[in-house]
């Protein structure tokens, strides 16, 4: 019995395998428009994507950004300013990709641009820290996406959103997994709706990897700066040792659970944007396929216990 469903979990990901392999042709011709091409996966996706010959249309905040993929890709690249915040340059760069790729339309758009601060208990935050974040994680997604959906409708390509293991449970306080929820969200209806237009819609959800969202640096300061933002009267809920265990954890726990491969997600990534048969979802990183996405499926009571156990005691918990 134990031989012959092992047999089938053999054959299943064998058949997976063999599926998924066929990659798309004429991709000298495909444009695929990449967001947050400053650094971690977006600007590896851009180096990648251009050394298989795809022409790519890398977007990025800062002008060092820009110029150090043009050092470092071929003349197909194209590399742009864009801040997913501003409708202005939202539509400024669709203009300008509606004019590069005519009628063949846009094979695809990755929505890779997000960041993770500011991040921490909802009672240390205010609403526009909220919106701060909300305004690129969610938001500019959807700007991005709809600003360019007639393209890739024209083409028949894909739309691929970077969300998250927190878009599949809430960790952590602060609107990070909001607006991953969102994402999640977002992707699902967008996949519906497309889908009679033959246009596909993939999601990406990586665990833990050492990018800006997991930066130490950034991290820590967040929390020192929202921790000298608060009221004294919540500081002293949480109690004077919460803000020295909000640092060691983060320089601790954060930075051991963080992969440095990531090419784990960016492979990920490549095989949504060039697989003819691409998966609806990917869960890059262990973390996220052996702890984070099955704990996701786990009874709500069940889910409190084993994030409140891993939690910070504060200095006026209900005893």
């Amino acid at each position: 019995m134990y031989l012959y469903l092992l047999g089938l979990v053999v054959f299943y990901y064998l058949y997976r395998w063999v599926k998924e392999l066929p990659r798309v042709s004429d991709k000298g011709s495909k444009y695929v428009y990449i967001t947050g091409c400053d650094s971690g996966f977006g600007n590896l996706l851009a180096r990648h994507l251009d050394k298989q010959g795809f022409r790519v249309i890398a977007s990025c905040f800062t002008e060092k950004g820009e110029e150090d993929l043009r050092k470092s890709c071929s003349s197909n690249l194209i590399t742009t300013h864009l801040d997913v915040r501003s409708n202005e340059s939202v539509a400024k760069v669709a203009a300008m990709i509606k004019d590069k790729v005519g009628e063949r339309g846009l094979w695809a758009v990755v929505n890779n641009a997000g960041v993770s601060v500011p991040s921490g208990p909802c009672d240390w935050l205010t609403i526009d820290d909220y919106k701060s974040m909300l305004d690129v994680n969610l938001n500019g997604v959807i700007s991005v996406t709809l600003s360019v959906l007639p393209l890739i409708k024209k083409a028949r390509g894909r739309v691929v959103n970077v969300a998250s293991v927190f878009g599949r449970i809430s960790a952590t306080g602060g609107p990070y997994t909001i607006s991953k929820y969102g994402v999640e969200a977002f992707n699902d209806s967008l996949r519906l709706n497309m889908a009679p237009f033959g246009v596909k819609v993939l999601c990406i959800e990586p665990g833990f990897f050492k990018t800006n969202v997991t930066d130490v640096g950034i991290l820590s300061k967040n929390v020192k700066t929202l921790w000298e933002r608060i009221p004294q009267e919540v500081r002293d809920d949480y109690g004077a040792e919460y803000l020295q265990k909000s640092l060691d954890l983060i320089s601790n726990r954060v930075a051991q659970i963080s992969d440095g491969d990531l090419m784990k997600v960016v492979s990920c990534m490549e095989h949504a944007v060039s697989a003819v048969r691409p998966r609806t979802r990917y869960s890059p990183g262990w973390d996220a396929k052996l702890f984070w996405l099955p704990l996701s499926y786990m009874p709500t009571c069940v889910i409190d216990y084993i994030l409140g156990k891993e939690a910070i005691p504060i200095a006026k918990s209900l005893q």
